[in-house]
């Protein structure tokens, strides 16, 4: 079977949607990177480009929302209270055992 072309390439939506989900892979790449750096210069060249990385997942994400691809549901009461409670009792765990 041969591919041409036009059986390999993305629309506009897909092309985004890949670009959201390297910058994704991107910004957990350099927060690793940032934990494990050695040296303040490494970390702090590390912490400029997990910036950098931030802002072009911002400024993709905006052009998604834009244009009708992403677009993120508020979240319930029941949701946001169910996530407060979890966290606290994670938290209170991990002072008990502190």
């Amino acid at each position: 079977m041969k591919l041409t072309k036009s059986d390999c390439t993305l629309n506009e939506k897909d092309t985004l949607q890949d670009m959201l989900e390297c910058e994704k892979q991107l910004m957990e790449l350099y927060t690793t990177a940032l934990f494990e750096g050695s040296t303040k210069s490494l970390r702090n060249n590390f912490s400029q480009n997990l910036l950098n990385v931030a802002e072009n997942q911002y400024c993709i994400y905006t052009q998604m929302n834009t244009r009708g691809y992403y677009e993120p549901k508020p979240a319930d009461k029941n949701s946001i209270d169910s996530a407060v409670s979890a966290f606290k009792k994670q938290k209170n765990s991990l002072k008990a055992n502190g």
